[in-house]
Formats: structure tokens, C-alpha cells, sequence
């Protein structure tokens, strides 16, 4: 299992609306530049979160983007599964029985739930509030050097 660029981006640009957004929406443009990824990926991105109501988009000449809730309301299991779908090691553990007619039969299925179970308990129980606390004290880190 892995996280794509989706995911990746995805919640890079939602962790950096966390930090900055306090005084409102914020351009895609300036998410683009501090985070180094394409306008155009994330108006992509943006979209599908959008929809799913994690943010909002706000039009005119202060437009762009904002957080649709706290970022201690948003978990990082939220935007992950938003933009990449169900995350499991295995498709046998999202839907059995689409999956695996193998399954009663099968001794490592209990250890491809177990792990699906911890991955999802990381990424459900971290919130924006946490990485956007983590991403303040690496800053404040970068500036004592």
C-alpha cells in the first residue's frame, strides 16, 4: 500500500490552508509556490476535496481556498480517503466477499486486518491541528539555527 501523490499533495496544501488561513481565503497560486507543486495539480485536488466538503472556494479578488471546518475537526484519515480511497494493505480487508473466496481458509487475513485496523487508527486519530502544530515548531526550529 502506498500513499500517491494525491494523498501526498493533497494534504501538504491542507496542512498549509491550516497555517496560513487565518485571514481568509488563500490563492492556489501562493499554495503552489510554498509548497512546490503545480496550480494546476492542486485546482485538480482542490476539486475533489471541495466536493467532499473539507474545503470551500471563495471567488473575487481575496478568492481562493479555505478550510471548511477547524483543522481539529479534519483528520488526516478524512483527506487521505477523500483523495485516494479506502486505505487497506489488501482488497480482501475492504470488501471480502468481492475479494477472496479464500478467506475463512486464509491464516494471514487476521494480520491484513490488524493492519489495516493500526493504519487506520494513525491516520484517524492525527488531525490538521497536529501536523499544523508539528509543521509551527520545525519553523520555529529552522529560525534558532
Amino acid at each position: 500500500m502506498r500513499v500517491s501523490t494525491k494523498g501526498r499533495y493533497g494534504l501538504r496544501a491542507l496542512v498549509d490552508l491550516a497555517e496560513n488561513g487565518r485571514e481568509g481565503a488563500i490563492p492556489v497560486r501562493e499554495i503552489s509556490e510554498r509548497q512546490n507543486i503545480s496550480e494546476q495539480y492542486l485546482e485538480q485536488l482542490f476539486a475533489t476535496m471541495r466536493k467532499a466538503g473539507l474545503i470551500k472556494s471563495v471567488r473575487g479578488a481575496h478568492g481562493g481556498y479555505m478550510l471548511n471546518h477547524n483543522p481539529d475537526e479534519i483528520t488526516v484519515g478524512d483527506i487521505l480517503t477523500t483523495l485516494e480511497g479506502p486505505i487497506a494493505p489488501v482488497d480482501c480487508v475492504l470488501d471480502k466477499d468481492d475479494y477472496c473466496n479464500y478467506i475463512d481458509k486464509c491464516v494471514v487475513h487476521g494480520l491484513w486486518e490488524k493492519l489495516a485496523d493500526s493504519i487506520n487508527d494513525v491516520i484517524d486519530g492525527m488531525t490538521l491541528q497536529d501536523l499544523k502544530v508539528k509543521a509551527q515548531k520545525m519553523k520555529e526550529n529552522e529560525c534558532k539555527e
